[in-house]
């Protein structure tokens, strides 16, 4: 009989703790989307801190080193790219949120003007999937080799 007893009390213990780790579980990240952030981090504070007028090594004090920089002209650019992405288990991304921010500078290496852009501002265009005629014939790799002999 006190073996009985003893499994009684032993069931629902047993059955909330395995409860209990099955609740955890689904909350510990194991969920099927994830939140990602690649690129820069670009806060509100760090872009007031650029002003027309400073150095650009103050601004790679304040920003850090650009990720794309342009020297086309008079005018030089540095680009800081930061994106949000949601990825799910299964690998699929989709975009949340993109922010480019562009510094310009002119010869002197001084801050003329900053530009932030989001996802909006940008334009989707389409890849053309027409291939360009080539002379002589699109061969496989055993044609190669049988013509080859």
């Amino acid at each position: 009989m006190p073996l009985r007893s003893f499994t009684n009390r032993l069931l629902p213990i047993s059955a909330a703790v395995v409860l209990g780790l099955t609740l955890s579980a689904c909350s510990s990240g194991m969920s099927l989307t994830q939140q990602k952030q690649r690129g820069y981090t670009i806060s509100e504070d760090a872009v007031a801190q650029i002003r027309v007028g400073q150095s650009a090594a103050l601004v790679t004090a304040v920003l850090g080193s650009p990720q794309v920089t342009n020297n086309f002209a008079s005018e030089t650019a540095w680009y800081y790219l930061g994106e949000k992405v949601q990825q799910t288990a299964f690998g699929m991304e989709l975009n949340k949120e993109r922010t480019l921010l562009v510094v310009y500078f002119d010869k002197k290496n001084k801050v003329v003007d900053t530009e932030r852009l989001g996802i909006k501002d940008g334009k989707m265009f389409n890849i053309e999937s027409r291939r360009t005629p080539s002379y002589g014939q699109d061969r496989t790799f055993l044609e190669s080799i049988l013509s080859s002999i």
